[in-house]
């Protein structure tokens, strides 16, 4: 891959915003405000796609990003930028605004479903501890709580040197 092509990229994006690109799995990502939304490989830029935008690049003719993995084909939810875009930043940058858009969109979802296993783990531990006798169990009921320590002996009387 050319660092002309990826310099050129950078040049498209130049409206959007302060766009940078950093090196990965013999291509580049493509980033916004520590978003990627695009992908530079073998000379040809992808941008970040999604169930609302999906149709946007499939009725422009873009080709979706594939790549060999084990043998077989895979797939990512990025596009080959439409050709015309590719010829001005002014073009570009309802296309760059759409990836970035459906780069949000992704990133909400696993914030989201982070969360969501967050609260399953801290909900999942509140409740194994109820179970076997928690702190709060033994606050209710003191007669556990003095049942449960074993007893010390106390001395009393005059201190002694």
């Amino acid at each position: 891959m050319s660092d002309d092509f990826v310099d050129y990229v950078m040049e498209l994006f130049g409206p959007f915003g302060t766009v940078t690109a950093r090196r990965m799995f013999g291509g580049h990502g493509v980033y916004l405000d520590g978003l990627m939304f695009a992908i530079v490989s073998a000379d040809t830029l992808y941008l970040k796609a999604d169930d609302m935008s999906r149709t946007e690049f499939e009725q422009a003719g873009c080709e979706m990003f594939s790549y060999a993995r084990q043998g077989k084909r895979a797939a990512l939810s990025f596009f080959q930028a439409p050709g015309d875009a590719m010829e001005s930043p002014e073009l570009m940058l309802p296309w760059a605004r759409s990836a970035y858009a459906a780069a949000l969109r992704a990133n909400a979802k696993k914030q989201a479903a982070a969360q969501a296993r967050a609260a399953g783990k801290i909900a999942q531990v509140k409740t194994s501890t109820r179970a076997a006798g928690s702190d709060e169990t033994l606050r209710k009921n003191p007669a556990k709580k003095k049942a449960s320590r074993a007893a010390k002996p106390r001395v009393r009387g005059k201190r002694t040197r």
